[in-house]
């Protein structure tokens, strides 16, 4: 039945009928060769006529193009047939003359299926007068087992190509090397910026965005190989070369360049200041370096990266914006005063028309907030707090992400934080829990802030003059977790709150335990918010010297470090025996939530920690790539240090923070 039907191909595709009969006979062929069953001398018949019709058949035809495709298909499906077919297509001169893609692409796709193709004639492809086959061939280098060394020297030569779309993947074959190979050669890597940085000069959009690739990937390895005292040097000229390319005419050339411009590693704080300032900067005005370029006795100056994310957060493409606010939350890291200068451009694209933009202006803010370089001044509030009521849902989380974890020395600025909180609850109701969790967090990190408020509008959660109380008022009920949150801090301890505060609280019970279900769960915040009512409501006389606060209450539990003393510094009036009998139960209760709030207060403290410790760690693979290795290697040490402090004073966490640790180490 096989031998029918291949005789009724062959017949079909040797002599000229329809396209519509030629197709049929191609698909009855392809039909075979899937066929696991199909015999050898069948295959073989099949192949020479597979041959011979790619001798009758048009160049650039549809025709020739599925045959090329079953001839690959063939060459994968059954290895010892490849030779032939590779032989065929090497004396056919279609790999060698031009063609279009599409044909291209299959023929050399049926010639790398076999296994015999060696580097002489991957080089005779690449170096062919067939522009299609040298595109495919570098689009799928890796595909082919050729020395590294070689693949560099094709890719750097076709840079010189005169098509553009053979030199962009040249420079993109460049790039891919290095996810393979280390290059330890200053010449070599050097002859490769070199040219990277005379191509991002060329007149092809495409081009330039893949030199720009080049520039950032290379320079890092040039960076890493070179002497440690130049590194610095080094670093700022990759920089400051990449900087040049942010008033490039094409926009996804200046995204291209800002992505870069995140990832060199190190910079020196003058020059990453000068970026933020169109005026040149006297530092800068006499500081120059030798430019990555061909000539030698070209120098680039420092002041080429004059207003570099200036002009990025002005440009007229979210994308571009975008870009410069990411690149800019891999930079703020480094220095202290570029973050704090830098928070005065950023404030403004808390206002930009896209959403995106707005949401990776915010994820900068975070990570400056992150690495305690996030310094807000009262020209920064009303554009930070205008994003707590933003349109757009993302944009309101991610700020009040931020205020979860912002400290701030000024009791103004908690003011403002607050009314900020209050607004958003007000405009968007459906934010309620979440709001609540950051007036918790940020009342228990500022005690005698929150206290202060606290005293201010205790009046207006009182009852009113129809003894009714307003707790259906969200307002109200921020307030109310606002000052459940003071006993909690290091600043205030429980009287400081008026003791009916925390029964008005248990009766919203569930809407608070709803927000603060990743702090504690509804019996340990009952049991909390019942304590503190009842230690609230001794008096001066009735507590053995000063009261301390609520979580320095020592608890019997050996697991919870915090010392304080419970019960024994407590010592109620005598009203009979039912003050005698509730003296107990209270020391009890006491313990239990004590006890359970100090682990939750140690586990909250320790993750942030850890997770600070972490974004650091994450951080230091950019001066590894960059050649930091000393540098990068200390901050490792005093991280696991760190991190092994935390398991020494700790418990319950041995196996996460020996994850950490393993991962660090």
């Amino acid at each position: 039945m096989e031998e029918q039907i291949a005789q009724n191909c062959e017949q079909s595709l040797s002599v000229s009928v329809s396209k519509r009969h030629s197709l049929r006979a191609l698909s009855s062929i392809r039909s075979l060769i899937n066929n696991p069953n199909t015999s050898n001398s069948t295959l073989s018949s099949l192949l020479e006529t597979l041959t011979r019709s790619l001798q009758l058949t048009d160049s650039d035809s549809l025709t020739r193009h599925h045959e090329l495709t079953l001839l690959a298909g063939l060459s994968l499906r059954h290895p010892h047939f490849s030779p032939l077919i590779s032989n065929s297509l090497r004396s056919n001169s279609l790999l060698f003359s031009s063609c279009s893609p599409r044909l291209a692409a299959a023929a050399a796709f049926a010639v790398i299926s076999d296994h015999t193709v060696d580097d002489r004639f991957f080089v005779s492809l690449c170096f062919a007068s067939s522009v299609s086959v040298r595109l495919w061939l570098l689009r799928n280098a890796e595909r082919f087992n050729v020395r590294p060394h070689l693949l560099f020297t094709v890719c750097l030569g076709l840079t010189k190509d005169p098509y553009p779309y053979v030199r962009e993947a040249a420079l993109n074959g460049l790039v891919c090397l290095l996810k393979h190979v280390v290059f330890e050669d200053v010449d070599l890597i050097q002859g490769c910026c070199c040219r990277a940085v005379e191509l991002l000069r060329d007149h092809e959009d495409c081009v330039r965005c893949a030199a720009v690739r080049v520039v950032s990937e290379w320079g890092k390895m040039l960076i890493a190989c070179i002497d440690e005292k130049n590194r610095i040097d080094c670093s700022d000229v990759v920089f400051i070369q990449l900087c040049s390319m942010i008033r490039d005419m094409r926009m996804e050339v200046r995204v291209e360049a800002f992505n870069a411009l995140g990832k060199v590693g190190m910079i020196s704080e003058i020059v990453l200041l000068q970026t933020l300032s169109k005026k040149v900067l006297g530092a800068t005005k006499e500081k120059k370096f030798h430019s990555l370029g061909a000539a030698e006795c070209f120098e680039i100056s420092a002041s080429a990266a004059a207003g570099t994310f200036v002009h990025g957060f002005e440009d007229e493409f979210y994308e571009v914006r975008k870009s410069a606010c990411s690149s800019l939350g891999s930079l703020v890291i480094l220095s202290e005063k570029f973050a704090g200068e830098a928070l005065n451009l950023l404030v403004d694209m808390l206002n930009d028309d896209s959403v995106t933009v707005r949401l990776q202006a915010l994820e900068t803010m975070h990570i400056m907030v992150t690495c305690e370089h996030l310094n807000l001044e009262d020209k920064h509030m009303h554009m930070f707090l205008g994003t707590l009521v933003d349109n757009c849902e993302l944009v309101r989380c991610a700020a009040r992400k931020i205020l979860k974890l912002l400290k701030t020395p000024k009791l103004e600025f908690f003011r403002l934080f607050i009314d900020g909180l209050l607004e958003n609850l007000k405009i968007y109701p459906q934010d309620e829990a979440d709001v609540f969790s950051v007036l918790f967090f940020i009342g228990r990190s500022h005690g005698n802030f929150a206290a202060c408020i606290i005293k201010e509008v205790c009046h207006k959660i009182e009852p009113d003059s129809d003894d009714k109380l307003g707790f259906d008022n969200a307002r109200v009920a921020a307030f109310l977790v606002l000052a459940i949150s003071v006993p909690l801090s290091c600043e205030q301890n429980v009287r400081s709150i008026p003791p009916q505060i925390f029964s008005y609280a248990v009766t919203l019970l569930g809407r608070i335990s709803y927000a603060l279900s990743d702090v504690m769960n509804q019996h340990s915040l009952l049991a909390y918010l019942s304590l503190c009512s009842r230690l609230s409501n001794f008096s001066e006389a009735n507590f053995k010297g000063e009261d301390a606060p609520l979580h320095e209450a020592k608890s019997d539990d050996p697991n919870c470090p915090t010392e304080v003393s419970i019960g024994a510094d407590i010592r109620m009036q005598k009203s009979g025996d039912e003050a005698s009998k509730s003296r107990s139960w209270i020391h009890g209760k006491l313990k239990e939530t004590v006890t359970s709030r100090c682990q939750l207060e140690e586990e909250d403290e320790i993750w942030k920690a850890l997770n600070l410790v972490l974004a650091k760690v994450r951080n230091v693979w950019s001066l590894v790539q960059s050649g930091f290795s000393k540098e990068a290697l200390r901050i490792l040490r005093a991280c696991k240090e760190e991190v092994l402090t935390f398991k020494a004073e700790s418990r319950g966490f041995d196996g996460r923070i020996g994850v950490s640790t393993r991962k660090i180490g």
